[in-house]
Formats: C-alpha cells, sequence, structure tokens
C-alpha cells in the first residue's frame, strides 16, 4: 500500500468497525478481506501502544442485523460491542434482490426499506460509536435533488435525518447532483469518481485500444453529464462529444417531458473507437438511442461505461444492441446489485470498487486526507503508460 508510511504517523480515530447490511454483504466482505490482509502484513512499530489497540484482527465486520416481524416491520440489532468504534456502515439501497415476509406475502425490498436499515442500525449503535460513516454508493433518492414544482426534496431531508442522528461522514459515488451536499454543510460529504476502475476495467478486457485523439473520443450522453465526460477526456488526452436531449414540453409522459431527439454537438467520431459515459444506466433506452445515432455517424466500437446498472427493464435491449453491432462492451460497477443474468454476459465488464472503498476507509480512519485517493490523475497516467508499453 502506498499510503502505509503515511497512515502509520497517525493514530486511528478509533477500533475500526464495518457494517456491512446485508444489501451489501459481497462487497462488504471483500472490502473487509483487504483490510485484514492490510492490517496483517504492515509492520507496525506501534502494535503494542494502546492507542492501536485492536488495530489487527481476523475481522473487522461487526455482527449485525435488521430482522423482520411477520407485519413487515424491522428493528436493528448489533450482536457486539461498538463502543468508542469508528464505524463504517455500508448499504446499497438499489438491491431489489432481497425479499422479505408481510403478512404472508413476498416483498422485494425497495429503497425506502434499506434506507429505513441504515436508520435502524444507527439507532442500535445509540450513541456509543466514536464515529459513524455512511457508505451509500448510489444516493438514496439523489435523482430526487430539487424542485421543479411543488415537490418533496428526498435526498436533502434523508441526509439531514443521517447527520440528526449522528452521522459525521457520507460517502457516496458519482452522486447525480453534488449540490446536494450543501444540504449538511457542517457535515463531511464525499462523492467519489471510478474513472481509474472504468479505464483499469477497460484496458485489461481490451488490448488492441489505441487511446489518442485520432482513434478515441470520449462522449457525454446529456448535458448533465459533460463534467464527468469532460475528467475522462483531460486525463486521456482525448476530444469530447456530447448529446442534448431535445424534449417535448408540452406533454408529461411517466412523469417527465418525453425526449423527441438526441442532438449531437462535437467533431466527428467517424472510425473512432467511443466511450460513453455516465452516472447510471437506468432502463437504458438513452444509452442505447446516443449509440445508434453514433453508429449512424460512422462510430466503430462503442462502450458504454456507467458508474451504476440498474437495468430497470431487464438486459434484452442490451442484448439485441451488442448483437446488432450497435454496442460493443457494457461498463459497470459492483457497487450496486449486479444479477447473475447480467455477470453471465460476454460483452459485461465488471469493475470491483472493494479495494478502493477498503482505500478510503483505511485511511478515513487514521484521520489522514484522501484528496489523492479522489483525484486519481496519476493512476490513471501510469496504467496508460504500462498499457501503451504492453505491459498491462
Amino acid at each position: 500500500m502506498a499510503n502505509d508510511e503515511r497512515n502509520l504517523e497517525t493514530i486511528p480515530t478509533g477500533a475500526l468497525g464495518l457494517i456491512p447490511l446485508a444489501s451489501c454483504t459481497e462487497l462488504g466482505e471483500k472490502v473487509n478481506q483487504y483490510l485484514v490482509k492490510w492490517r496483517d502484513t504492515r509492520h507496525n512499530a506501534h502494535k503494542d501502544n494502546i492507542a492501536f489497540k485492536d488495530y489487527h484482527r481476523a475481522s473487522y465486520i461487526v455482527n449485525a442485523d435488521t430482522p423482520r416481524f411477520g407485519s413487515g416491520e424491522a428493528k436493528g440489532v448489533i450482536k457486539d460491542s461498538v463502543r468508542g468504534y469508528d464505524l463504517y456502515i455500508m448499504v446499497d439501497v438499489t438491491n431489489y434482490s432481497m425479499t422479505y415476509s408481510l403478512c404472508g406475502q413476498t416483498n422485494h425490498m425497495s429503497p425506502d426499506d434499506h434506507y429505513a436499515d441504515v436508520k435502524r442500525i444507527i439507532a442500535a449503535v445509540g450513541g456509543k460509536a466514536r464515529r459513524i460513516t455512511v457508505i451509500m454508493p448510489f444516493l438514496y433518492e439523489s435523482r430526487q435533488h430539487k424542485r421543479s414544482s411543488r415537490e418533496s426534496l428526498d435526498c436533502a431531508i434523508a441526509l439531514q435525518e443521517l447527520t440528526a442522528m449522528g452521522v459525521e461522514n457520507i460517502i457516496t459515488f458519482d452522486a447525480h447532483d453534488p449540490r446536494v451536499q450543501n444540504s449538511i454543510p457542517l457535515h463531511g460529504f464525499e462523492t467519489v469518481q471510478p474513472a481509474y476502475q472504468f479505464i483499469k476495467g477497460i484496458c485489461k478486457h481490451i488490448k488492441d485500444l489505441q487511446i489518442d485523439s485520432d482513434h478515441m473520443m470520449i462522449i457525454s450522453p446529456d448535458e448533465g453529464g459533460t463534467n464527468r465526460a469532460v475528467y475522462l477526456a483531460n486525463v486521456l488526452g482525448l476530444d469530447m462529444g456530447m448529446f442534448y436531449k431535445r424534449r417535448d414540453y408540452s406533454r408529461i409522459v411517466d412523469g417527465r417531458n418525453p425526449i423527441v431527439a438526441h442532438e449531437f454537438l462535437g467533431s466527428s467520431v467517424e472510425g473512432k473507437d467511443v466511450i460513453i459515459i455516465d452516472d447510471m444506466i437506468s432502463s437504458g433506452e438513452s444509452m442505447i438511442d446516443v449509440a445508434t445515432e453514433l453508429k449512424k455517424r460512422k462510430a466503430n466500437r462503442i462502450f458504454t461505461v456507467a458508474t451504476f446498472g440498474l437495468f430497470t427493464n431487464g438486459l434484452e435491449k442490451f442484448d439485441k444492441a451488442v448483437e446488432d453491432g450497435i454496442i460493443y462492451r457494457v461498463v459497470t460497477t459492483n457497487l450496486t446489485y449486479q444479477s447473475p443474468e447480467l455477470l453471465s454476459r460476454p460483452y459485461y465488464i465488471n469493475c470491483d470498487m472493494s479495494k478502493y472503498i477498503a482505500y478510503i476507509i483505511d485511511t478515513l480512519n487514521h484521520d489522514t486526507t484522501i484528496s489523492d485517493l479522489l483525484d486519481p490523475y496519476e493512476r490513471i497516467d501510469k496504467l496508460l503508460k504500462k498499457y501503451r508499453a504492453g505491459e498491462y
């Protein structure tokens, strides 16, 4: 680990405790394995110091549960002591695969259910932990971040609820609108970009890429994601283009104004490999529409890249788009639930984020800066040099 030396110059905030809720079990176990490995092999000159008590453990996962009654009601239960701990609660609010019994009926858990479970666990801690950090990769209600009419501001309310309950830091990934942090100005809020993991995943699976402005281009599928695309284009040294959604504001379909057309702004994509990058793939219709438009403009291979692959309408449209040669690869992370069907698709590239999360937790537990972890420019540059030299 590159930050070993820096971390060992500081005393941990408290004994490290990890509580991955049932929605985040697999990711939490991977994070725990990294933490155990690093701290087991780390030659710590202060390991006998009382300030480093419980620094080396076989597991950092705290035994916690959220059992439910037959009525569907639930409670949070913590079965280990957490007094004085630096706690990290992990939750995936989009994990629809989980179910519970409600009066004999099987209910799939919604984001509301997962969010309520987070509050239950915080309530079970009862103020005994030294510090609580919530790691919520997909920020709860992040798409309801502003008022268009007389509407609820669900995301801001949720953030204020969590901080009022004693949460000091909230870590999320690729927030739909980072300005929602203005609702909790006196607390920590970090929105992390997985740009390095995307490049690493694509380079690992595709060996014949020519990463230069003559052969590759970055595309934002809408005006809201331009910052994301601009950053990636700059660190890779590529041109960038964007689409904007021309909508019919005279009518509303499914709660929003329908898209009439995707209009393109940018230089020619003819013959170039293209990376379309966004924060999420929900139904996937926008991604496929943009990819189709790019194919009409004679783009070469098209990679659809998103932090969160929700695939709310299933994978059939993507299967057909790949079969028709519109999309070449689909790239998302394991920050949200991945169905077995998705993982089995030959066109799917999975970017594992567990090591990155473990880095962040380990660094925060030592109360040292994570600024270098949040800006992966140097790591991307090092990776590209290796890839171009044929060493990756």
